[in-house]
């Protein structure tokens, strides 16, 4: 196999939450290989999550974005790892991926033209959600809005042509068995450098 860059990106507020685990899982297997592994905890960063103008007048990024973005170029395979809210991301993890990816690094519009270049082409990416209902449900219900959100009108939109998806529900009321479960097949996949 050969060896990877990966980094692991956590975007649940709360460290104790079962994402953590899912993270750590994940870096279990990465660790059994010869591959090399990076981690942003958003929740630790110190920065604005607000994109308070919007693209027209961007604020100066505050040191951990900027290191957060040479992370991202480092990175060969981005995981992301993060529960489904409201049919969304959370909102800590929306202001980091408002405020990194923008223009001039991970794309550029072309002037007079609706169409834009992707800066961050080559790498690949798993997302690994936690729902708190089945995920054939949220399929079938809500056509799986954080999905397309995240993989399409995101990482696509950025050059990372190469995105699969995790879903792991339903969460709350799962049992252990059901948890320790999914954690083999997380560990699994890090272990793949998938």
């Amino acid at each position: 196999m050969k060896q990877k860059k990966i980094l692991i990106i956590k975007g649940h507020p709360d460290n104790d939450s079962y994402n953590y685990a899912i993270a750590e899982a994940y870096k279990r297997g990465v660790n059994k290989t010869s591959s090399e592994i990076r981690e942003i905890n958003i929740r630790d960063l110190n920065f604005n999550p607000n994109l308070q103008y919007g693209y027209k007048k961007r604020p100066v990024l505050e040191p951990d974005l900027v290191k957060a973005q040479e992370a991202i170029l480092w990175a060969e395979h981005l995981v992301w790892i993060y529960p489904v809210w409201w049919g969304s991301v959370p909102a800590i993890m929306k202001g980091f991926i408002d405020r990194v990816f923008h223009p001039g690094f991970a794309f550029k519009r072309r002037e007079k033209s609706y169409l834009w270049d992707r800066y961050l082409k080559g790498k690949t990416a798993r997302l690994i959600c936690t729902l708190d209902q089945p995920a054939w449900y949220y399929a079938l219900v809500y056509r799986k809005p954080s999905h397309n959100a995240m993989k399409k009108a995101t990482l696509k939109f950025v050059g990372i042509k190469r995105v699969k998806i995790t879903t792991v529900g339903p969460v709350r009321l799962s049992s252990e068995k059901f948890r320790k479960n999914w954690l083999r097949k997380i560990e699994k996949l890090g272990e793949m450098n998938r």
